[in-house]
């Protein structure tokens, strides 16, 4: 492991040419931008086949286990994965070969766990639902491993393994899709979505030459527990949030309404692929600026959560003007319940992409304890207005109601950025003795 300063913060080192930093930060970002589009198309058509074969009740169901399936990715990524972007960023090849061994075991193991929950609980779920979280369990240790191998890739700055490794399930995909399609069940969709991610999982071990090694997941929990055990908090707080106001919109409403909120969060696909785009690259970046220009982090953090937030406003500006020919003709029996939920998704999205810009300058900064108080704080806004609105003005307002939530959090990410930027400069300031 590489020094570490107080809360994780990587030491600095000597600054490159102007020139070719900018060139670099320029490469990594545009294969952050090109693997999330891989991925994010590969999701987008998956959402959109599933929506057209099955309809908006049995779509609900799938969006079930596919937010279910966020959680424990947060989880996964809170113990296994954040850590290792934090603190292994440009890290010597040595350093970084043996955290991706531990790392991505962890991740394995976790998904193994809660797969092995999953299969239990599944059964006992019964109707639809249960065997589609079953055949969630059968696959989450291959769709965990392969997402760890995604951030190991960036943590090492190549890009360019993660979108071949994304391409790569994306092909799995297609056959797999066309035989779910032809058995015509959530389940069958479900295990052919995990099983082509597993392909791509084995993929990863090819390129990386790495091996999990499970058993190193123990260590790694102990070394990394200053920030995992946050960063899991922090994670399962804002994917938790996601799954309880789905629960609970489909409690409240029905089972549908969660297929119209998941059917508006599809038209926002292709902006959502930039966005995540981003994401995977941009701890890392904020790391590098923070190492090698420390003044500048929150210049970068703004404009980052600044251009996030205007390109999402400006695509869903967009939406708002597509025929409803057009939407059916995507979304099927899904579109007329989705598009009443464009504006206020959109300006959830937008609150969002603002506040990634100051998440990831307290990510980068290390300050774990400021990022989960400000997650707690966002992810309580988000369930209480997503069901409030619910109960009091059903699919509609509870999209208003997380729009509203999100904009909220997003102020109190970047009141906790300003806190710490300004606790590290004045302790980076030498105090004067006066005589």
């Amino acid at each position: 492991m590489t020094p570490m300063t107080a809360e994780g913060e990587n030491p600095r080192t000597t600054a490159p040419p102007a020139g070719s930093a900018k060139r670099a930060l320029v490469g990594r970002l545009s294969w952050g931008l090109a693997d999330q589009a891989a991925s994010s198309m590969s999701n987008f058509a998956v959402g959109i086949y599933v929506a057209r074969s099955l309809g908006v009740t049995a779509f609900g169901v799938f969006s079930l286990a596919w937010v279910t399936y966020g959680v424990v990715l947060n989880i996964s990524r809170g113990l296994a994965t954040d850590p290792l972007v934090v603190r292994f960023s440009g890290a010597p090849d040595a350093s970084w070969r043996a955290a991706v061994a531990r790392s991505s075991g962890t991740a394995l193991g976790v998904g193994a766990v809660i797969g092995a929950a999953c299969l239990v609980v599944g059964p006992a779920l019964g109707g639809r639902v249960g065997p589609a979280f079953a055949c969630l369990g059968v696959t989450l240790p291959g769709l965990l491993l392969q997402d760890a191998w995604r951030f190991s890739f960036f943590a090492a700055g190549a890009g360019r393994k993660a979108f071949v490794n994304d391409v790569v399930w994306g092909v799995a995909l297609v056959p797999a899709m066309v035989v779910a399609a032809r058995v015509g069940s959530v389940a069958a969709f479900v295990l052919a979505w995990g099983a082509s991610a597993t392909v791509a999982a084995g993929y990863g071990y090819l390129q990386s030459g790495i091996r999990p090694r499970v058993t190193g997941a123990r260590g790694w929990l102990r070394e990394q527990r200053d920030l995992g055990y946050r960063y899991l908090v922090e994670n399962t707080c804002l994917s938790g949030a996601s799954q309880l106001r789905a629960y609970g919109l489909g409690a409240i409403v029905g089972v549908g309404a969660v297929g119209a909120v998941r059917g508006a969060e599809l038209l926002l696909g292709p902006f959502l692929a930039v966005l995540m785009g981003l994401s995977l690259v941009t701890v890392p970046e904020a790391a590098r600026v923070l190492r090698r220009t420390p003044h500048r982090l929150g210049s970068f953090c703004l404009l980052l959560g600044g251009g996030q937030a205007a390109g999402a406003l400006l695509w869903g500006g967009a939406l708002l003007l597509l025929p409803d020919r057009l939407g059916a003709l995507v979304l099927g029996g899904v579109w007329h319940s989705a598009a009443q939920l464009v504006v206020p998704v959109t300006l959830g999205v937008a609150g969002a992409g603002l506040g990634t810009g100051a998440a990831a300058g307290l990510r980068a900064l290390g300050a774990a304890r400021r990022s989960l108080r400000s997650q707690l704080f966002a992810s309580a806004c988000y369930v209480g207005g997503g069901l409030g609105g619910a109960a009091a003005a059903g699919t509609v307002g509870s999209a208003w109601g997380v729009a509203a939530a999100t904009v909220s959090g997003s102020a109190v990410w970047w009141l906790h950025l300003r806190s710490a930027l300004r606790e590290r400069h004045h302790d980076s300031v030498p105090e004067v003795r006066t005589s």
